[in-house]
């Protein structure tokens, strides 16, 4: 079966279907993935065939010409909200009385927005390519709308792929619930598609299906069909350290902080060297990854603190009894699949609703980054470590995640799933030839 995978340039969105990409390249499916020419690096590092369409899309250098000191002082909530990520999607209330029709509205609005910037530059491309290629099923990352359009104009299956919770289907669902008098996401996916002579559907925005990493405590879901899939951590080509080979003489601490504050942003959103001094207090030893960039501004550290600028983060965090992170999809999944309580100081939208969940649950603490001085970092590190409720919980969590049928399990079902419609579409076929 020739298999399609389509996202956007966006490093991390990709990386997290690598695992199950390769799971149907080794059962013997003909596997590609396609997205913008900034991509191909990582795609062929990954050591599988890349197809670049269009060209690289401009979301980031948008925001950052958004993200001044202009735009802070005029409007100092909105520059929060964007530089925290705490915009639609992603800031949509847990309480269902709070969503609201002029914020559905709006929500409306920012995801079209974003639709256009992302796609609007491969669609033409991808469409011509499927058509060349005929994929059969066609696997792709939850704003990438365009593979949806190639699918359907080739008669595919076409199956979304979640990086974390699905912000975007529970606001498409709210939102078709309201039966507002607009739709300019569903409107631009439309006009787009017609140019192809695909007509809208609602399967155009959402997938006829939607593959959840996520274990049941951390989801977030529309009123949609999911297909659970295990995580499987892949962070791109890596070498395990000499010293991270053995487990150290005591208890270990991470804090990573991921990289878009430095490669996006202009850099972290909390005091990290006072944070890094008062963990010197605690009797564990920390390994703190720290770009390049932001290292010199450190200073002198106590002798329990390692920094390093990279190193893999499963591997890692393998040795670890606690986590403190921002609330990234992959470091909250990795973390969780291996079973370490967490510190989440949320800098991205998704972290917050992460960082949430993993509390209301028990294994782990939530920090808002302005709340996130030493002594409150110290002190919720040292709760994770000393209290074993939090351990257990953690542990809970990560048999929820073992449960989850592993990718190779995955790939098979989504073979049966295309193979099945794609037999229906032929049946059809013949039906009306002999009509």
């Amino acid at each position: 079966m020739r298999v399609l995978f389509a996202t956007y340039a966006e490093k991390t969105h990709f990386l997290s279907m690598v695992p199950l990409a390769w799971a149907l390249r080794s059962s013997g499916h003909d596997v590609r993935v396609a997205s913008q020419p900034e991509l191909v690096d990582v795609i062929t590092d990954a050591g599988l065939p890349a197809v670049p369409v269009g060209t690289d899309h401009n979301l980031w250098v948008a925001v950052r010409r958004l993200l001044n000191e202009r735009f802070a002082r005029f409007d100092p909530e909105g520059y929060a909200a964007m530089r925290m990520g705490r915009t639609p999607p992603f800031d949509l209330p847990s309480d269902p009385g709070r969503i609201t029709p002029d914020y559905l509205r709006a929500a409306d609005e920012d995801m079209a927005a974003m639709a256009r910037m992302i796609n609007s530059s491969m669609v033409d491309d991808l469409v011509t390519f499927a058509r060349q290629w005929r994929p059969e099923l066609v696997i792709w990352e939850p704003t990438t709308y365009c593979a949806a359009i190639a699918a359907r104009a080739v008669g595919a299956t076409h199956v979304r792929f979640l990086w974390g919770p699905d912000h975007y289907g529970a606001v498409r669902s709210s939102f078709l619930r309201a039966r507002l008098d607009c739709d300019a996401l569903g409107g631009w996916i439309g006009e787009r598609a017609h140019r192809h002579g695909v007509s809208f559907s609602e399967d155009l925005v959402t997938g006829q299906a939607t593959l959840d990493q996520l274990p049941p405590p951390l989801r977030r879901r529309g009123e949609l069909t999911y297909l659970p899939l295990r995580y499987v951590p892949y962070g791109g080509r890596a070498v395990v350290p000499d010293w991270l080979r053995d487990r150290p003489g005591r208890r270990r601490v991470a804090l990573t902080l991921g990289l878009s504050a430095t490669e996006r942003f202009d850099g972290y959103v909390i005091p990290v060297p006072e944070i890094l001094r008062a963990l010197g207090d605690v009797d564990v030893e920390v390994v703190a990854t720290i770009a390049e960039s932001e290292q010199a501004s450190l200073g002198e550290l106590p002798d329990n603190v390692r920094v390093v600028a990279f190193t893999p983060l499963h591997a890692l965090l393998s040795t670890c009894d606690a986590v403190i992170h921002h609330g990234g999809a992959g470091t909250v999944a990795t973390t969780t699949l291996l079973g370490i309580p967490q510190l989440v100081i949320p800098d991205q939208g998704d972290g917050e609703h992460a960082a949430r969940r993993l509390a209301e649950h028990g294994a782990g603490l939530m920090v808002q980054p302005g709340a996130a001085d030493g002594a409150t970092v110290r002190d919720g590190v040292s709760a994770l470590l000393d209290d074993p409720a939090f351990a257990a919980r953690a542990k809970d969590l990560r048999e929820d995640v073992l449960r989850l049928p592993p990718p190779n399990e995955v790939a098979d079902r989504l073979v049966q799933i295309a193979g099945a419609a794609g037999a229906g579409q032929r049946t059809r076929r013949t039906d009306a030839e002999a009509c």
